[in-house]
């Protein structure tokens, strides 16, 4: 078994500034994210889209918002267990809480933040996309770049299907969007955009099938009421929204509100030692935001170094006045 201060659970930039904010006030950290990768949700689902609400920042691309607050929280040298799950938490005889991990091993902790965002996520399928079995097929873009010269259809109708169609219309060779209604639930000023370029929107349509032995060549859609077309295709994003859940966190005896973890204004849930800060907590008045959750992991962090050292100040002074 390991012992570490601070258990944060969950390295997306709430997580990350948690492990930073952690490592200033002297503690001592282990970021565990189930994604093999730090950034949570931003890396897995949009790292190419630009973030206007961060502070400080009028535009930031997702992967450079995480890649600098890896770099933040690296001054302190947390440890990341990536690839890895939290399976379990107990108590030890004197009240220290105790993760149980997926590989087996365990990590005694003085306090855990849980900052797990949306919990674990999965993809909705696309049915044509199951059929085909096929290359070619994607429900993220890692890298635009990737993309480049291809002929793409995008198939959604909500933020992530625009927003790849916007960043992807300079650099793909055509970008078609199928959505099988006639109304989006994107932003109007993002539609906008998106009806404003020479990306050919098909609506109150359905993707029958793929076409192609191996990798797609093309997309088979019937509108309602119209014949069946053949849109040429290299790669399909399948922008259809995803599930998500809790996962193990669920068994832990958490008070829940749905698939959020209720706290209280110091982010303390009803486990002892255990906060939740980001997108995964709960508190009258709540708004899910990324500036918001970094203010939260301070706040949590905070009142975690108090529980794990009573003599310690809740407020440890502004960073800028550190030596």
């Amino acid at each position: 078994m390991h012992a570490v201060d601070v258990a944060v659970v969950g390295a997306g930039p709430t997580g990350l500034f948690a492990a930073y904010y952690a490592g200033f006030r002297g503690l001592s950290t282990v970021v565990i994210d189930a994604l093999p990768e730090p950034g949570g949700q931003v890396t897995a689902m949009y790292p190419e889209k630009m973030i206007y609400d961060v502070a400080g920042f009028p535009a930031v691309r997702g992967r450079d918002l995480v890649a600098q607050l890896v770099e933040q929280a690296a001054q302190f040298d947390p440890t990341y267990r990536l690839g890895v799950r939290a399976e379990t938490l107990v108590y030890t005889d004197d009240g220290l809480p105790v993760l149980g991990l997926d590989d087996g091993s365990s990590l005694r902790c003085g306090s855990v933040i849980i900052t797990g965002g949306l919990g674990s996520f999965s993809s909705r399928p696309l049915p044509a996309a199951e059929a085909f079995g096929g290359s070619g097929v994607c429900y993220f873009v890692p890298r635009l770049e990737a993309l480049a010269g291809h002929d793409v259809v995008i198939v959604g109708g909500g933020d992530s299907a625009f927003d790849w169609a916007l960043s992807l219309y300079p650099l793909a060779k055509s970008v078609t969007l199928v959505h099988r209604r006639d109304r989006f639930r994107a932003h109007a000023a993002t539609v906008a955009k998106v009806q404003a370029l020479p990306i050919e929107l098909i609506v109150n349509a359905q993707v029958e099938r793929l076409l192609g032995d191996g990798r797609v060549t093309g997309v088979a859609v019937t509108p309602a009421g119209q014949e069946r077309r053949t849109l040429p295709a290299d790669t399909v994003v399948a922008a259809l929204g995803f599930t998500a859940n809790l996962g193990p966190l669920a068994t832990w005896g958490l008070v829940l509100d749905k698939r959020h973890i209720v706290v209280d204004s110091t982010t303390a849930t009803n486990l002892p030692r255990v906060f939740a800060a980001g997108d995964i907590s709960e508190y009258p008045g709540k708004v899910r935001l990324i500036a918001v959750g970094f203010g939260e992991a301070a706040t949590a962090v905070n009142n975690a170094a108090v529980a794990i050292d009573p003599a310690a100040h809740l407020f440890p002074g502004h960073s800028s006045d550190d030596g």
